[in-house]
């Protein structure tokens, strides 16, 4: 297991860990980024990148759009620019503007900061399994603001894609977010992966469309993306408790020409958070309350059933601890 960093052009610190399978990239300085996924043994870049952008910091109220430069974030409190208990957040929330704290173990990378507007304490632990191609994240999340916090949390990992790709979930029922967004103009709710007789969970060439699903009623926490071509596959696990819902966001080249899938396992639905709230379907933690989770990422060849490396059954459910 080697831990390295470095500067890239424009300074930002990228820090390396990796071992004889496999090679991640985070970025501290955006709130904790993870820039590449890269599994040795298949020479396979699971992550998509924005080639027109040069990596760079940003500031709370930058457009996220427009700096997209793809990798995974994750959005928290919040997704779209909102007001949520009286607090305006900015567009796709605060973390991926704030600059974190970090520290290097043995095996280990530690990054942790404070979410300025929504007063979080937010804490993520980086390493990668021994044996498999396998990065393991534990949070702790914990809520110093003094008041009740209602939030949405979500990962936003934007993949490369080929077509005939596939997505796999087990959720039966499927939305569309935003019709703006999207290639079909309907919110009726469909039997996941077929809406209007087309199945969404196949990868179609670069065509000048978009999606934006909500996914539901899911039955296994994990949520996969499959590349037949190489067989292999990306793959998050993590507790349903934390996260009962999916999404996912793709441009087949109508977003900025983008081609690119973004897999969102969240805790909150709908996008909106204030109608989360009145739905009693986000994140909620009272004043110094705190949620202890791990999450993992599988990114390497496709097993059979058998064999799920990564799946965290085993590993410590949602905690959610208050101070005495």
């Amino acid at each position: 297991m080697m831990i390295s960093k470095r500067n890239n052009s424009n300074g930002v610190e990228i820090l390396t860990l990796e071992n004889d399978c496999l090679k991640t990239e985070i970025v501290p300085a955006l709130g904790g980024k993870i820039l590449s996924v890269f599994n040795k043994l298949l020479n396979k870049e699971f992550l998509w990148c924005n080639e027109n952008l040069q990596l760079s910091t940003h500031r709370p109220g930058d457009d996220f759009d427009s700096s997209f430069y793809g990798g995974i974030d994750e959005l928290i409190p919040n997704d779209i620019e909102e007001t949520i208990d009286s607090i305006l957040y900015p567009d796709h929330g605060e973390l991926w503007t704030t600059p974190l704290n970090y520290e290097l173990g043995e095996n280990k990378i530690y990054l942790f900061g404070n979410l300025r507007y929504s007063g979080l304490q937010y804490r993520k632990d980086v390493y990668l399994d021994e044996n498999d191609p396998v990065i393991y994240l534990e949070y702790k999340i914990r809520n110093e603001s003094g008041s009740i916090r209602n939030f949405s949390w979500k990962f936003h990992a934007a993949l490369a894609i080929k077509e005939g790709d596939k997505i796999v979930s087990d959720a039966l029922n499927i939305s569309v977010i935003n019709t703006v967004y999207s290639r079909f103009k309907t919110l009726e709710e469909f039997k996941w992966p077929v809406v209007e007789n087309c199945n969404v969970s196949l990868i179609p060439p670069s065509n000048k469309t978009m999606d934006f699903f909500c996914l539901y009623n899911i039955r296994h926490p994990e949520m996969h993306l499959e590349s037949p071509d190489t067989n292999s596959i990306f793959s998050f696990y993590y507790d349903k408790k934390v996260f009962p819902y999916q999404s996912y966001f793709a441009s087949y080249g109508g977003f900025f020409n983008h081609y690119t899938l973004i897999l969102e396992p969240c805790t909150s639905m709908p996008l909106n958070v204030p109608e989360a709230i009145k739905l009693e379907q986000c994140s909620v933690l009272g004043p110094n309350e705190e949620i202890n989770t791990i999450v993992s990422i599988y990114a390497g060849e496709k097993q059979d059933g058998n064999k799920e490396p990564g799946k965290i059954s085993e590993k410590p459910e949602l905690v959610i601890l208050k101070s005495q």
